[in-house]
């Protein structure tokens, strides 16, 4: 019996508010995915849920769900414009609120500290100022912690939050106690400071420094942990500041300056020197180099023309352009790269969610040890304040926060970077595959070579013209045509030329399968397949030219054979780089191309590509992936058409030119944006330092706890120290991943290099 079809599912993203560790991330996604069919992921560092739901499932609902979790949830706004206090980067309220906070709570703070730290200072009566200073920090300045503390207990669960709010009243509510009904309140007590909890010496001593040091260390860490998450996804919103905001409207002689939303399709708008071209285009007149560094990664400008194709965000260098838009919006190549980016910051690694079921579990066994810790002291006898201190030690000291921000911080860091280097990641999983890799099935046209005719090599008959003289003349009489390769040798000629405009050609005519002639400047110039007996020097060319796999074409001036052209699909600069980078990291080339032999073996040769497959269908290239994990092989394709979609879609990772189709773009795991094929290597290297941060993140969370929480337990720790090294743990982490940022994709001695001979094959 044929089983029912799945039911389409929905995408849909919620803002989550009230999170702060991964108990939270892990309770969010259990609430959510006790809806029908529901599914979501939850990243604690952005606050964002993405939620896969049926379309039965409003996404009301979802919100009420996680409302019912005990935190906030929202709906994304639809697009406007910023309000202008975002726009001048000013502080968010929240955020301003924070630091407001935590600077009144170090005012009061500080001195309680510095008091119980530092016995001579202790004047008469001491104790009860540092209450006094103690109380507003344990009550208002723990106040967020309470209240979702409280919220929490609602719902049944407990978070960090809970640990935290523990760990202050039980603190604080001690040093009452002592201060009022244990003799602590007696004028001229001092108590000596020690990082070690100590019994008391028939005296109940207070432990307000570790009331009011509790919620310090946790405000700072997080405060601290916010303005370090906030650089994590500096680059995605460098993505978001490329866009223009205005742009200025061609419409005849006349001009006018509208907002960027008003733009549509087909309009032609004007970019001036050191502006950014408002979206993609076409350019309809004038001639500049676009700085393309900040939308793909590229360092060099490109010369743009009449009919040449823009990218939004690109910084006009040269001169003035007129363009015509072809993508508006979210249509756009910038809209794209930033919500792909967006996107596979959404995701999971492995390792990660590993940690969040550990979360899960996580807070509710720390509550059960500090409440076996209390009672194990008093049981064999301790003193009560060596027991209560060792359980405030174990509340505070435990964190999940780290645990939840070891993977999300890593890869908003990392995805951004790549995203600056021109690499587009889809998420974890396809970091994990790049780390992984171990063969890549390469396409010939379009990615390892530009995918279109240009010439590759001239050779002019000694004594004759000269090579200037001949492409000048050719070039002139190719202008009527419009084959392909007379294309080719017109724009060759145009830049040999240096600006100089080629002279006008007459007589012109076009024999099929033959070539073109026509004269320039009173010479007979034939450009002509080479049917005809060549001088020693071009016949010693000619099979060259064919086992190159290029078209040679035959420059005659008035009846002399003066040069022989090669035209072909010439390799991409870098591209000899890329394939020996990859060789070096360990994966095995593959080149499989729907071209003919001859072309295949000459690229393959050039590159010291060993396994060739020519003609291949886009069934040939699927059939070759399976075979290839058949194998054993963790297998990339990387393509740039429609017909390698289907081996895209059916390799370990799939992996698209960014100059390619939509189809292959869609059906692939990481787009190489700048259309370079030496960025795969730097994908390779990006992938596997992010997934080593990871892991390190992830060891330092588990191993802080694993080391720290005993030593409470055996009451090694001041609940103060215990403060501050679980504010510490989740700085380190993002700290960690923040390093990512600075990551460069290969040595500078080797991104200088020029190209070489091996280059240019």
């Amino acid at each position: 019996m044929a089983t029912e079809p799945a039911p389409p599912m929905t995408i849909t993203d919620l803002t989550v508010g009230g999170m702060t560790c991964a108990a939270c991330v892990r309770r969010v996604e259990k609430k959510l995915a006790k809806l029908d069919s529901v599914s979501a992921t939850v990243n604690l560092a952005t606050g964002r849920a993405r939620v896969s739901h049926p379309a039965h499932v409003r996404p009301a609902e979802l919100v009420t769900a996680v409302e019912q979790a005990g935190y906030t949830a929202a709906l994304p706004e639809p697009p406007r414009k910023k309000p202008e206090r975002q726009d001048r980067g000013d502080e968010p309220e929240d955020a301003r609120q924070e630091r407001e906070r935590l600077l009144i709570t170090a005012l009061l703070a500080v001195p309680v500290l510095v008091l119980s730290m530092v016995p001579a200072w202790q004047f008469r009566n001491w104790q009860w100022l540092c209450f006094v200073l103690s109380a507003p920090v344990a009550v208002w300045s723990a106040w967020p912690f309470h209240i979702r503390a409280a919220r929490g207990l609602r719902h049944s669960t407990a978070t960090m939050d809970t640990l935290v709010s523990l760990g202050v009243v039980a603190s604080f509510g001690w040093s009452a106690y002592a201060l009022f009904l244990g003799g602590a309140g007696e004028p001229g007590m001092t108590m000596p400071f020690s990082l070690l909890p100590e019994a008391s010496d028939g005296m109940a001593h207070v432990y307000l420094e570790a009331a009011v040091g509790v919620p310090l260390f946790v405000l700072a860490g997080r405060f601290l942990e916010a303005r370090a998450r906030h650089g994590t996804g500096a680059a995605l919103r460098s993505l978001a500041h490329l866009a223009a905001k205005e742009v200025s409207i061609r419409e005849g002689d006349a001009e006018r300056l509208v907002a960027i939303d008003e733009l549509t399709v087909g309009q032609v708008f004007v970019v001036r020197p050191g502006e950014r071209v408002a979206t993609d285009g076409e350019v309809v007149e004038g001639n500049s180099a676009v700085d393309l560094s900040l939308v793909t990664g590229e360092s060099d400008p490109v010369e743009v023309g009449s009919g040449s194709a823009v990218v939004g965000g690109a910084v006009n260098a040269g001169g003035l352009l007129l363009v015509r838009a072809a993508a508006v919006g979210a249509d756009t190549q910038l809209a794209r790269i930033t919500r792909l980016v967006t996107e596979a910051q959404a995701g999971k690694a492995k390792a990660q969610r590993l940690a969040d079921a550990v979360a899960g579990v996580f807070v509710p066994v720390v509550l059960s040890l500090a409440v076996t810790v209390l009672g194990f002291w008093l049981g064999a006898g301790a003193d009560a304040q060596a027991a209560v201190t060792a359980c405030v030690a174990v509340l505070v000291v435990a964190c999940p926060c780290a645990l939840g921000l070891a993977t999300p911080t890593a890869l908003m860091a990392a995805t951004g970077r790549g995203a600056q280097l021109g690499v587009l990641v889809k998420g974890p999983q396809a970091l994990e595959g790049l780390q992984h890799l171990d063969a890549v099935v390469l396409d010939k046209t379009g990615t390892l070579t530009s995918g279109h005719m240009s010439v590759a090599r001239v050779t002019a008959v000694p004594g004759g013209l000269g090579r200037d003289e001949v492409l000048r003349l050719a070039g002139a009489v190719e202008q009527g045509s419009e084959h392909p390769l007379g294309r080719a040798i017109v724009s060759y000629a145009n830049r040999a030329q240096s600006g100089t405009r080629l002279p006008a050609v007459s007589d012109f005519a076009a024999t099929a399968g033959k070539g073109v002639q026509g004269r320039v400047e009173g010479r007979l110039v034939e450009v002509v397949a080479p049917d005809c007996e060549l001088p020693a020097d071009l016949a010693d060319a000619l099979p060259v030219a064919e086992a190159a796999a290029h078209t040679p074409v035959l420059v005659r001036i008035d009846g002399a054979a003066e040069a022989l052209i090669e035209v072909g699909d010439v390799l991409r600069p870098g591209s000899y780089r890329a394939v020996d980078r990859l060789r070096r990291l360990g994966v095995r080339p593959v080149l499989a191309t729907g071209d003919r032999e001859a072309s295949a073996r000459a690229v393959a040769a050039a590159l010291g590509i060993d396994e060739v497959h020519a003609r291949c269908t886009p069934e040939d290239k699927a059939d070759l992936v399976r075979e290839l994990r058949e194998q054993g092989y963790r297998v990339a394709v990387v393509g740039d058409g429609v017909n390698d979609a289907a081996a895209l879609a059916g390799a370990d990772l799939g992996i698209a030119m960014g100059g390619g189709t939509d189809a292959a773009i869609g059906a692939a795991d990481v787009t190489l944006v700048r259309g370079d094929i030496e960025a795969l290597a730097d994908a390779v290297r990006l992938a596997r330092r992010t997934l080593g941060t990871i892991r390190a993140n992830l060891l330092w969370a588990f191993g802080y706890n694993v080391v720290t929480v005993p030593l409470a337990m055996v009451g090694l720790l001041n609940p103060m120290v215990a403060a501050a090294a679980m504010s510490v743990s989740s700085v380190l982490v993002v700290g960690n991943s923040l390093r990512l940022r600075a990551w460069q994709p290969a040595p500078a001695r080797q991104r200088t290099l020029t190209t070489t001979g091996s280059d240019a094959r």
